[in-house]
């Protein structure tokens, strides 16, 4: 029976000698994990289990990012709940500050994620590990509990969707506008528990990075989560990496030629531009040209989404002997230590700071409206997170746009939106 690379990896996992669309399984973990908000409330519900271990030390990671360092002290106590719990029980993967960083881009960083895992995460965009040829997906707080306690995570079989992108990048545009595009024509509900893989010669040449930004936003359409079939682009990055937590390459899976999908969409990278998510949905997507009458009051660079090396590189290129606009405030947030550093070693960050920005150390805050940049009443950013609902960075009556961080740091240049090209 021919299956899909999202099929083959639950079939493997599931211990199953075949699967289906809509079948519901047991699947055996490679690694689950949680953060300051979500993993408090399971390690609630693990203690209520009255289990004396976890089923795998290593396989667990905790990553305390979204409200950290500390704002307050209840997020202090959030923390705390889970360096106790990580003692206890002796958690391998535990990334306390100074060692933490924006989870999605941690993990994948300290070699915890593989090709052909089947990953858990009590977070949403957990779906960023696909970018690897991985499974993974969010779950609830109370999953989590039962996988850290288990091994096991109860899964309903997705069916897939393939989007193939063809043709070359057009000047300033990235992952960030493909995926964009792609959530502006199916919609945040267009795939809905749905895998989605993503191919095309445009993918098999775009950098790990930018496949990284794509599985991220995945959930924002609603899917399941994101997968690209591992290459050579993937061989090489899983090779420069600290391999010391998890040796080995992973296992490669890939889709058969006749595998079945629900929907298959074809789109033209050539005809795609720097594109920009108005408020209050991803899908709401415009043309960073056509909101040049835009003004901003604040710029975010950074977030699970678009803060790696490559995204600073790229901000860094646009502001380099510029100034963010007067009036404007612009905060660049690296997502992990490792990253920090490189853009310290680099200069980057001090473009960015002599640009007149706030150079952050590593923390979700400002994505979801939880500190280290809050927007009052009234107030626009642009961002380059992944999400811009009614609120999500701060007052409701705010209003967040998505960019590229090309399409962010031109912005903050110029206090409005502004096209790359405007600046450069």
């Amino acid at each position: 029976m021919p299956y899909t690379i999202t099929e083959k990896i639950l079939l493997k996992h599931a211990n199953l000698k075949a699967i289906h669309p809509g079948e519901f399984i047991n699947a055996k973990i490679d690694l689950c994990l949680g953060n300051d908000i979500t993993a408090p409330f399971a390690i609630e519900e693990f203690e209520k289990l009255g289990v004396n271990r976890v089923f795998d030390k290593k396989k667990v990671a905790l990553v305390p990012d979204h409200f950290t360092p500390a704002k307050d002290s209840k997020s202090a106590n959030q923390c705390k709940a889970m360096a106790n719990f990580a003692k206890r029980y002796g958690i391998k993967n535990y990334f306390e500050v100074g060692r933490m960083g924006i989870e999605h881009a941690l993990l994948p960083e300290a070699g915890l994620v593989k090709p052909g895992d089947l990953v858990i995460g009590a977070d949403s965009h957990t779906c960023t590990y696909g970018a690897l040829g991985a499974f993974s997906t969010g779950v609830g707080s109370t999953d989590l509990a039962a996988a850290m306690a288990t091994g096991l995570c109860w899964l309903k079989v997705p069916e897939s969707m393939k989007f193939i992108f063809s043709g070359r990048l057009n000047r300033w545009v990235g992952g960030k506008d493909l995926i964009l595009h792609l959530i502006g024509d199916i919609g945040v509900d267009g795939a809905r528990y749905r895998a989605m893989e993503f191919c095309g010669e445009t993918i098999e040449n775009l950098p790990i990075d930018d496949r990284l930004t794509m599985c991220n936003m995945a959930i924002e359409a609603g899917g399941k989560n994101g997968i690209i079939a591992p290459d050579k682009v993937t061989s090489r990055y899983i090779k420069s990496i600290n391999l010391k937590a998890r040796p080995g390459i992973g296992r490669r899976y890939f889709s058969d030629k006749d595998a079945r999908y629900v929907q298959v969409k074809e789109y033209d990278a050539r005809k795609i531009e720097p594109l920009v998510a108005c408020p209050a949905l991803p899908s709401n997507i415009k043309p960073a040209r056509a909101l040049e009458d835009i003004a901003i009051d604040q710029v975010v660079i950074g977030s699970c989404t678009n803060g790696r090396l490559s995204d600073l590189r790229l901000a860094a290129r646009i502001l380099r002997g510029k100034k963010v606009k007067a009036g404007v405030r612009m905060i660049v947030i690296p997502a992990t230590q490792k990253i920090y550093l490189e853009a310290v070693d680099e200069g980057l960050a001090r473009i960015f700071i002599d640009a007149g920005g706030v150079f952050s150390t590593p923390t979700c805050g400002p994505c979801l409206g939880g500190h280290m940049g809050i927007l009052a009443e009234g107030e626009r950013a642009i961002a380059t997170t992944n999400r811009n609902f009614v609120g999500r960075m701060g007052h409701p009556k705010s209003e967040v746009y998505l960019s590229n961080p090309a399409v962010a740091a031109a912005s903050a240049v110029k206090g409005r939106i502004a096209h790359p090209d405007e600046v450069v």
